[in-house]
C-alpha cells in the first residue's frame, strides 16, 4: 500500500547557497498525490513545483526542479532521499524559499523527524518502475547504468586525487531500512580549495564546516571528522537515492554509478523513459513489496549520532 506522514513535520535552516533562513512544512497528502513542493512565497497555481524527473533544469551542486512558470526549488536531494528511504509516497512540501534547508549535510535530520512523526497506509497500492533492459549514459569518464533487479540495489565508485578520499567503491541492496542504517547520515563533501573558489563566485555561500565534510589534502577540516571511512561514496549514494526517486515510483532496478553526479543520473531517467522497451510500470505486492526501500523501517535503523 501507498503510504503518507501522519503528521506534519516542519525544519527551518539556510540552504547551501546562503540568504534567509528558509521554512519548510513536509504535509501527510492523499494516494496518488506524489511528492509536490509548494512555495507559500509565490502566490496561485505557479507556486505548485511536482518533483518529478522531467522537471529538472540543470544547476551547479545540486537537484533543482522548475515549472513551466519558472518557479523552482534546489537542493532537494537529500529529503527526497529521505522520503524515499523511509517509504513516504505521498507528500505536499510547503516550502517559503527557492532552496530547501540544507541542515547537517545529509538525510539524517529529515529520517529521523519523518520516523518520529510516522507513517499510515493508504487506500492504493504501490506501483513501481521494473527496468526491463540496461540502459546506460556516460560523460567523459563518469557513466550511470540501470539494468534488471527484483528490488533496488546499488553500486558506486568515486575517485578523487585528495589523499583522504582516494578511490571507494560501495555496493548495496537497498531494501527495508538499508538507506537508513548505511546512507542516510553521510554528508556532503568537498575540497577546501573548492570551497574557496565556490565562495569567490558567489556559490555555496551557506556551506559551513557543520553541514559539509571539507578535505585538504591528507586532512579532515570538519570538527569531529567523518562519521564513517568511506562517507563520502555513501553521500554520492544518498544523491543517487534523492535522484532517483523524481522516478516518481519506486524503482525495482540495479543502478550503477562511476564518478556520477546528479546531472547524469537525471540523464539516465530520462533515458530510460524514452526507451518505451526498457521499463514497465508494475504493481508492487507481496513478499515484493514487503522488500521496497523503508517498508519497515524504524527507529532502531538509525546509525548512532555520538
Amino acid at each position: 500500500m501507498q503510504q503518507t506522514l501522519t503528521s506534519s513535520v516542519t525544519f527551518t535552516g539556510l540552504g547551501l547557497h546562503g540568504g534567509a533562513p528558509v521554512r519548510m512544512v513536509v504535509n501527510p497528502a492523499p494516494a496518488g498525490h506524489g511528492i509536490v513542493f509548494l512555495r507559500t512565497d509565490v502566490a496561485g497555481p505557479e507556486a505548485r513545483v511536482p518533483a518529478t524527473w522531467d522537471a529538472v533544469v540543470p544547476s551547479k551542486l545540486c537537484t533543482l526542479i522548475a515549472n513551466a512558470a519558472g518557479v523552482s526549488v534546489s537542493t532537494i536531494e537529500h529529503v527526497m532521499a529521505a522520503l524515499a528511504g523511509c517509504a513516504v509516497h505521498n507528500a505536499r512540501i510547503e516550502i517559503d524559499g527557492p532552496e530547501v534547508p540544507i541542515l547537517d549535510g545529509s538525510s539524517v535530520p529529515f529520517v529521523e523527524a519523518f520516523l518520529a512523526a510516522g507513517t499510515e497506509a493508504q487506500d492504493a497500492p504501490v506501483m513501481a518502475i521494473r527496468v526491463l533492459k540496461p540502459v546506460e549514459v556516460r560523460e567523459g569518464e563518469a557513466w550511470a547504468r540501470l539494468e534488471p533487479a527484483d528490488t533496488l540495489e546499488m553500486s558506486f565508485e568515486i575517485d578523487f586525487d585528495v589523499p583522504a578520499i582516494g578511490r571507494q567503491v560501495k555496493r548495496l541492496n537497498l531494501a527495508n531500512g538499508a538507506f537508513v542504517r548505511e546512507l542516510s547520515d553521510s554528508r556532503t563533501f568537498c575540497r577546501q580549495v573548492d570551497v574557496d573558489a565556490m565562495r569567490a563566485n558567489g556559490l555555496a555561500l551557506g556551506g559551513t564546516y557543520e553541514n559539509a565534510v571539507v578535505f585538504d589534502e591528507d586532512r579532515v577540516l570538519s570538527p569531529g571528522g567523518l562519521r564513517h571511512q568511506d562517507e563520502p561514496v555513501r553521500h554520492k549514494m544518498l544523491d543517487a537515492m534523492g535522484d532517483l526517486a523524481l522516478a516518481g515510483a519506486p524503482i525495482l532496478g540495479r543502478y550503477t554509478g562511476m564518478r556520477a553526479g546528479h546531472a547524469l543520473t537525471n540523464r539516465l531517467l530520462r533515458a530510460l523513459f524514452a526507451d518505451r522497451d526498457a521499463w514497465t510500470e508494475v504493481e508492487v505486492g507481496g513478499s515484493a513489496g514487503r522488500k521496497l526501500p523503508g517498508i519497515g523501517v524504524h527507529a532502531a535503523d538509525l546509525p548512532s549520532r555520538a
